[in-house]
């Protein structure tokens, strides 16, 4: 299969990336977290804070921060007991336990890994894998990596100013055992999802932050010693206590180009063993195929990636009450954000309420990445659709949301439930009972034209990040959102009129008001 095909199945006939006789080993199925055995380990506090209001003030951090702000991220966060009715995708499984996080994963199997190099005075300055599990570190090596990593980045940012560097990872077997194929589009909307779940959780803490999605690969893969045949490095988020245009501005003219099998000379190799608990792991070449394509040798140019297109539309034009920037508790909503299956319950929604979510998932989505030009990304790259249905003093329909005239643009009237009901293969989420149905949508040829094949990941990035503060703007209004891939993009496409536009619905999230299904729920924190 081409991987221009495989890229086109991946969005518009799903059946195609994985067998049809595919039939899902459960019993030796992988952890949702990766363990490392042999290395040095260094325990975090688990006296974690339950409150994240407001602003700290910029303070370079101890050991005792970095740990609250690495669970706020990426810690195991609750324990979930259910009973699973089965549907025409899910057979009955009898008790379904999982362990779950602040930032959501396709089927809770979470197929990032967090890393990061740490400088605080009371840790040897190295680089560390984030053990979940255990909620600490293991050291992977020791040593200042500022100049190493500066030029993996292209020297495009002053890593000496930075007191830690973070890296998100995908590791291929994680749900590739469950999704085959189809896993490659949920690695990048879930390691998105972390990233955005990092930004909110980097605001509270008072660290500056931005995001790399270009560098030299295998020099940071080499770095964190993890091997490309089932792991790559997807992201680089540098950390500081510092103005941010002291570091992510920086250009080190005389630092000259490398390339990453230069770089990676420089470092001994290392090679650490680590425990997945899958007896068989199968292979998955595509996959591989793609990361391979992805990978940049050399950094290119610095050319800032062009936004999603401008889309005119000639309906009318609603209006959205003036409302003001959500201040709420990041700990409180985290722990209340709920996606609902069989639960939503439809009741009307206030345009105060719709206003509220909009405004806040657009406001806090932008942020600074090595793809913009300017400081943020005031235009973004993926855009925000919605199919309307009881919401107070709007007409059902189908719109654009223009977050700069903070307005909605009406593509289609009608209610399109019933459709967009049909289109789903399973039945686990009742349409007829939600009231907003959110499409995330990006360019059709998923940045493939402009940066290659690492586009396609990178467009699933920026959908997952847009996903997770939909998600917590949801939470803090007391609604909850589900997010499927389970949909058919083309009639998406076709209600929204994208077709000629050359956009394309990349997943969708069902918000509304719910009930708690009944299930056993304990919360991990000390």
């Amino acid at each position: 299969m081409s991987l221009e095909a495989f890229l086109h199945n991946l969005h518009f006939d799903i059946d195609k990336t994985k067998p049809p006789d595919l039939v899902v080993d459960w019993e030796d199925g992988p952890l949702a977290y990766k363990l490392y055995r042999g290395v040095p380990v260094v325990p975090l506090s688990s006296e974690i804070p339950l409150t994240l209001e407001g602003v700290e003030a910029p303070v370079k951090p101890d050991l005792l921060r970095v740990g609250h702000f690495l669970w706020y991220v990426f810690g195991l966060t609750q324990l979930s007991q259910a009973v699973l009715a089965s549907n025409s995708m899910v057979p009955t499984m009898g008790l379904l336990q999982l362990y779950r996080r602040f930032a959501p994963s396709g089927g809770a199997l979470y197929p990032n890994e967090l890393y990061v190099y740490l400088k605080i005075e009371d840790l040897p300055a190295g680089v560390y894998h984030y053990d979940v599990a255990h909620h600490r570190l293991a050291l992977l090596r020791e040593g200042n990596f500022d100049s190493y990593l500066a030029r993996a980045l292209g020297n495009r940012c002053d890593t000496s100013a930075c007191f830690g560097i973070v890296f998100v990872s995908t590791m291929f077997w994680k749900n590739f055992f469950k999704y085959n194929n189809f896993s490659y589009r949920l690695q990048g909307l879930d390691a998105g999802a972390l990233i955005g779940q990092l930004l909110e959780v980097a605001k509270r803490f008072g660290f500056a932050s931005g995001v790399y999605f270009q560098f030299l690969d295998r020099a940071v893969n080499g770095l964190l010693g993890i091997s490309e045949q089932e792991e790559s490095v997807y992201a680089v988020i540098p950390l500081s206590v510092e103005p941010e245009v002291s570091w992510r501005d920086y250009r080190n003219e005389g630092g000259g180009s490398i390339s990453a099998a230069e770089l990676c000379r420089e470092l001994p190799a290392v090679q650490h063993n680590h425990y997945v608990r899958s007896r068989r792991v199968k292979e998955f070449p595509l996959l591989i195929r793609m990361n391979e394509v992805s990978l940049l040798e050399t950094l290119p140019s610095a050319a800032p990636i062009r936004k999603e297109k401008m889309v005119h539309y000639e309906g009318q034009v609603v209006a959205l009450p003036y409302v003001k920037h959500l201040s709420y508790d990041l700990a409180f909503v985290s722990r209340r954000r709920y996606s609902p299956d069989s639960d939503f319950r439809m009741s009307k929604v206030s345009q105060e309420q719709l206003a509220l979510l909009l405004w806040e998932t657009t406001a806090s989505f932008r942020y600074w990445s090595d793809l913009d030009a300017d400081h943020e990304n005031s235009d973004s790259r993926v855009s925000l659709y919605v199919c309307l249905y009881n919401v107070e003093g709007i007409p059902e329909g189908a719109y654009y949301y223009d977050s700069a005239a903070h307005a909605l643009r009406l593509i289609r009237l009608g209610d399109h439930r019933l459709q967009l009901q049909q289109g789903m293969p399973s039945d686990n989420v009742n349409l007829f009972q939600v009231p907003l149905i959110f499409h995330i949508t990006g360019d059709k040829d998923h940045l493939v034209t402009a940066m290659g094949y690492r586009g396609y990941r990178i467009q699933q990035m920026e959908a997952g990040m847009l996903v997770q503060r939909l998600l917590l703007a949801a939470s803090a209004i007391g609604l909850g959102g589900h997010p499927l891939l389970g949909f058919d993009a083309r009639l998406c496409d076709e209600i929204y009129k994208m077709t000629s536009q050359g956009l394309t619905s990349l997943i969708q999230v069902p918000v509304g008001p719910y009930r708690h299904s009944p299930r056993l729920t304990g919360g991990l924190h000390g």
